[in-house]
């Protein structure tokens, strides 16, 4: 069992429809996503890789991993953030992606990192 205190990664999300890349006729709903990545531990710690899951309006689910985001691998000391965007598409107006990165600690430690659900959706779609 890990020491939650020394291994504590906390992401926030946002989430921004891009109607230039979408094809809503065709049903292509494209949206970009901004990740916040503290770590809020006591170790430094590697994103060796994410896993996301992506479940639109029709309860699609699009299973995504991969090595690192955005081409990176970043290490993060106690205190340090690393910040990126990119992007996802969806067949429906309204979806949602959650998902996990796995991290690696500098003792050795490996862990996961979760990223809540947040939600995409057109404006005014949604109250």
């Amino acid at each position: 069992m890990t020491d939650s205190s020394r291994y504590r990664i906390t992401v926030q999300a946002v989430a921004h429809y891009l109607p230039e890349q979408s094809d809503e006729a065709d049903g292509r709903f494209v949206f970009s996503y901004t990740i916040n990545i503290s770590n809020t531990g006591e170790e430094t710690a590697q994103l060796l890789s994410r896993h996301w899951v992506i479940t639109d309006a029709n309860s699609q689910v699009q299973e995504v991993r991969g090595l690192g985001v955005v081409g990176e691998q970043p290490v993060l000391k106690p205190g340090e953030s690393f910040q990126y965007t990119s992007g996802s598409a969806i067949a429906t107006a309204v979806g949602t992606m959650q998902g996990s990165y796995q991290m690696l600690a500098a003792d050795g430690t490996r862990f996961e990192a979760t990223v809540p659900a947040f939600v995409l959706s057109v404006p005014r779609v949604l109250h």
